[in-house]
């Protein structure tokens, strides 16, 4: 654990308004490139959907997005000489149990904010007091707030669990639950892994470890016809839309140079893969996970100039890939929205699997799209560990 300083800073949300006059400058000053002979979803955004976009920027009123914001509690730490922000959200019951929740990538903390009264205050959504949590959502290191990006810090998964293990310390919190997806769901299993006497239990939406194509889906078994779709929509990924992770995986500096530059490559870059990953697919990202997240998501990149450490942490520093990691004996639960590939016997393979939840509808950003859900889910996993 770092012993430098551990203290906790309370933090406000206060963009100069230089910045945002910055913003909007160039935003109206969008040099719009000629719309391809496809101009489709297949080949990124299109012309039209981007320009509405746009202008719905401009129009988008940041300080009342701030004072919304600023009325969670905010903190900061150094953990390593990385600074990690987090919001910080107790519960009303003095028996709540803690909760750590890790966003992903094209994401941000933005995504759990609407799960905060669900989970420190659940008799108003359905449950008791013996369902409340006490809520710290962190943002990962090289997004948002936790920037900028330490040349000393391990931003490895396992680095990444440690100082999110050292953030509960501080914030007093011995014992806790994880919960995760996309990135978070590497981070919070891994948190098992290097606090297995701290961690009561792990919850993930999404897959858990890496994606299983069809080559390897012989030596998993016997499949069902639910997990042999998975594993085709596995294989048209890797077919059609992997060249966004070889850029970021390879070239993060790149992506980091052009998107901090242009507020509308860096709105298309990632409204690309929101679109993508939100469920029904046919629909508007804007539409399933809300204008305000998208646009307000945007402008935590663009303010930050996130994009490129964003991609280093997600993508391009050294995760072990193809390692089979140890199973931590912490128990396991996963829950599978429709638009998810997780495959439990692979899962089952680095995790102690106790409960797993498959569901015929929502996409990859949970908290976003089934927040009901995703509480319910939770909550009755923890509730099985009492």
């Amino acid at each position: 654990m770092d012993t430098t300083t551990e203290t906790i800073r309370p933090f406000t949300i206060d963009i100069p308004q230089a910045d945002l006059d910055d913003l909007h400058e160039r935003l109206r000053r969008t040099r719009a490139a000629s719309p391809l002979p496809d101009d489709s979803r297949a080949v990124g955004v299109p012309r039209a959907h981007l320009d509405r976009l746009v202008a719905a920027w401009l129009d988008l009123d940041w300080r009342a997005v701030e004072d919304r914001l600023n009325a969670f509690d905010h903190v900061t730490t150094d953990i390593g000489g990385q600074t990690i922000h987090a919001v910080h959200a107790r519960s009303p019951h003095e028996g709540a149990t803690p909760l750590v929740i890790t966003h992903g990538w094209p994401g941000s903390f933005l995504e759990h904010l609407g799960l905060v009264e669900r989970l420190t205050r659940p008799e108003l959504h359905g449950g008791s007091a013996a369902d409340a949590f006490h809520v710290v959502i962190p943002s990962l290191p090289g997004f948002a707030f936790s920037t900028p990006l330490s040349p000393d810090a391990d931003v490895s998964t396992r680095g990444i669990a440690r100082m999110l293990a050292d953030l509960m310390t501080r914030l007093g919190d011995d014992r806790f639950a994880a919960q995760g997806g996309d990135l978070g769901a590497g981070v919070a299993p891994e948190l098992g892994r290097v606090a297995p006497e701290r961690v009561i239990g792990v919850h993930v939406n999404g897959a858990l470890g890496a994606f299983v194509t069809s080559e390897q889906a012989d030596e998993l078994g016997e499949l069902s016809d639910l997990e042999r779709d998975r594993i085709a929509r596995v294989d048209a990924f890797m077919r059609d839309e992997i060249a966004y992770v070889a850029l970021q995986s390879t070239r993060p500096a790149l992506v980091g140079a052009m998107l901090a530059d242009s507020p509308v490559a860096q709105l298309a870059w990632i409204l690309d893969k929101l679109q993508a990953w939100s469920w029904p697919e046919e629909a508007l990202a804007e539409d399933v996970l809300g204008l305000d997240f998208v646009l307000t998501n945007a402008s935590l990149y663009w303010f930050t100039a996130s994009a490129g450490t964003a991609a280093f942490v997600g993508y391009a520093q050294p995760q072990g890939w193809g390692e089979t990691a140890e199973v931590s004996g912490v128990p396991t639960a996963a829950l599978q929205l429709a638009h998810d590939i997780g495959i439990r016997a692979a899962a089952e393979q680095e995790n102690r699997i106790v409960r797993w939840t498959d569901v015929d509808r929502g996409g990859h950003f949970a908290a976003l799209e089934e927040p009901a859900l995703l509480v319910d889910d939770l909550r009755a996993f923890v509730a099985s560990l009492r």
